[in-house]
């Protein structure tokens, strides 16, 4: 399979991560908590589904984290060290292999 297809949702988290180090209004970080919300979960899936335990809960950690119905309330300087960690888990897990079982 191509790259971008099968990481399209963690180039995204990415993107939105690194996006969310600068001044943006507060419904831009209600959407980032609902996008790396949701990526989280499809990234825990799909590793699950591949039987690669660390990386379902490395996965599953971040939806946590970022779950947008019990939310955490941290200092926008907290969040920023966070989002760079987070998107630094991204980016290594772009170049770790995972073979899809059918």
């Amino acid at each position: 399979m191509n790259f971008f297809k099968e990481n399209w949702f963690k180039i995204l988290a990415i993107i939105i991560l690194l996006l969310a180090l600068g001044s943006w209004p507060y419904g831009y970080y209600q959407f980032l908590r609902w996008a790396i919300f949701a990526i989280g979960i499809y990234g825990a899936y799909i590793t699950y589904q591949q039987n690669k335990d660390v990386w379902t809960w490395v996965f599953a950690s971040i939806a946590i984290l970022f779950n947008p119905i019990f939310p955490f309330y941290l200092s926008k300087s907290s969040w920023q060290v966070i989002d760079i960690i987070v998107a630094i888990i991204f980016l290594i897990s772009l170049f770790k292999k995972y073979e899809r079982k059918n």
